[in-house]
């Protein structure tokens, strides 16, 4: 076999897993940046004994959406969910994530930025591995740093996710250092503490002080072009990791204007088919902050709706987080 046609994911480890597990017949389901290792891998557990019942092949965005439909249709045994750490219990669920390397020695492009003395560190779970190594760089640097704890949906120290900013919350430091690609997160960081944010990008040496203004003048100005809307859909995702049903039926209450729609993939096809002038995303809070562009009418977050129901300052804002 080809190293090209073989799947990175160590498949005799991953078997081991399986078996320990009780499982013998499984599914495999990946976010939609790994699905090219999907067949590698299936060829190498089957070469292990195990079989794979199926693959998953609907969008993929975290450990929120698991394909659970999938397991029962093809009387699985367990579901295998590739490239995220649990942001629940779920019996019969394995979860192999799938950490990435960086040069920790990147870390000192970021020094010019950080004003110290004590710097928070936080990343995603594909490099929470390297962050005592970064912590190292730092300290050779004169800094010292401050990881807080693991917990709930962000089960490693300093892993964020764009739905739970806790271990951020947590940090006392007043400024910290978010590393990893774009700069979704690192927002997301800034709303939900208030405190100074650097951004650093491991692989490219990139650094950028950010700035949330930007985004809340954003958010300001569809919460008032959704005063206009004369019905405003309240969705209710029915992704395991996502639903908020009390939240969502909160949210209806709040406005006449208001129904409660369940939605598993929130598109702008189907929010054109309904014909809402506005909606309120109560499903993965990305949505409505990273993906607004692809909607044709505002998609407030709940935050914001209350903020248009009057029930809530702007000067309250906060971002929306999933506990």
């Amino acid at each position: 076999m080809k190293a090209a046609s073989m799947s990175s994911i160590p498949a005799a480890e991953l078997a081991a897993r399986i078996r320990r597990a009780g499982g013998e017949r499984i599914v495999l389901q990946f976010p939609d940046g790994l699905k090219r290792q999907a067949a590698p891998l299936v060829r190498e557990l089957r070469a292990e004994g195990i079989e794979v019942a199926a693959v998953a092949g609907d969008p993929c965005y975290g450990a929120c959406d698991l394909a659970l439909d999938a397991v029962a249709l093809t009387a699985a045994d367990l579901l295998v969910h590739i490239g995220h750490a649990p942001v629940e219990e779920r019996s019969g669920v394995i979860y192999w994530e799938y950490p990435l390397e960086f040069d920790p020695a990147s870390a000192a492009a970021a020094v010019p930025l950080l004003q110290g003395p004590r710097v928070g560190l936080v990343t995603t779970v594909q490099h929470a591995h390297m962050l005592d190594a970064v912590a190292g760089v730092l300290a050779d640097q004169g800094l010292e740093t401050e990881i807080a704890p693991g917990g709930g949906r962000t089960p490693h120290a300093g892993q964020v996710l764009g739905c739970s900013y806790a271990t951020a919350r947590a940090l006392s430091s007043t400024e910290i250092l978010y590393i990893g690609t774009g700069v979704f997160h690192a927002i997301g960081v800034a709303l939900a503490t208030g405190k100074r944010v650097v951004a650093l990008d491991p692989y490219t040496g990139e650094v950028q002080e950010v700035n949330a203004d930007r985004l809340l003048r954003r958010r300001f100005a569809l919460i008032e072009r959704a005063r206009k809307a004369e019905t405003i859909g309240i969705i209710l995702s029915t992704k395991s990791g996502q639903a908020r049903p009390d939240l969502a039926a909160r949210l209806a209450a709040l406005s006449e204007r208001a129904m409660v729609i369940t939605m598993r993939e929130v598109t702008a096809a189907e929010m054109t088919n309904f014909g809402c002038g506005a909606y309120v995303n109560t499903a993965c809070p990305r949505l409505a902050y990273d993906d607004q562009v692809r909607f044709p009418v505002p998609l407030l977050s709940p935050q914001e709706f209350e903020i248009l129901c009057g029930v809530r300052a702007w000067e309250d804002y906060a971002i929306d987080e999933i506990e």
